[in-house]
């Protein structure tokens, strides 16, 4: 079962990328996660795309149409999603000019998130869930990974905390089961 993941953050040292790197740790047997980056994704323009996706587009689309299912893992910045993940769901809900289909069309999507706020990302994922169900994707409620107060359970870049690491390898043992239960 091939999954890949997205990190909604760009920075560094984030939060959310961090959660992607335990999720590779802790994934069920059988599955991998391989992490694709969106620092070269260019803003979304329609007149840029009449002349045909620009590369790291291409591979993005590409990297989606190769997956099993994708495990995005989504900030929240401002009680919404970020701009740079918004941005990956519209390039990928384009059929463009070379495809029959959205890279997004009826791909199963799991959707974690960590934030330093109290709230973990409660109000970004159900932004996003609704973003992607209106690009075609499979978002079914599967339970939340909101991770709070993320500076306290992610230390150096790894997720530290005991009990967080289980509900995240719960969750994805629970997303292996529905992608199995789904799968043509």
């Amino acid at each position: 079962m091939n999954i890949l993941g997205i990190s909604g953050s760009l920075r560094q040292a984030s939060f959310n990328t961090a959660l992607l790197l335990a999720a590779q740790e802790l994934a069920p047997d059988g599955m991998n996660i391989a992490i694709h980056r969106l620092h070269d994704l260019p803003l979304f323009d329609q007149d840029v795309e009449e002349q045909g996706d620009p590369a790291p587009v291409t591979a993005l689309k590409q990297a989606i149409d190769a997956a099993d299912g994708l495990l995005l893992a989504c900030p929240e910045y401002n009680g919404g999603i970020t701009g740079v993940l918004k941005n990956a769901v519209d390039w990928a809900s384009r059929i463009g000019k070379a495809r029959k289909i959205a890279a997004l069309s009826g791909k199963t999507v799991c959707i974690i998130g960590a934030s330093p706020g109290a709230t973990g990302t409660v109000r970004a994922q159900d932004q996003l869930r609704l973003i992607l169900r209106r690009a075609g994707a499979r978002t079914e409620p599967q339970g939340d990974v909101l991770v709070f107060q993320a500076h306290t359970k992610i230390i150096d870049g790894r997720l530290a905390d005991a009990r967080t690491r289980e509900a995240l390898g719960r969750h994805l043992q629970g997303f292996a089961v529905r992608l199995a239960a789904t799968a043509p």
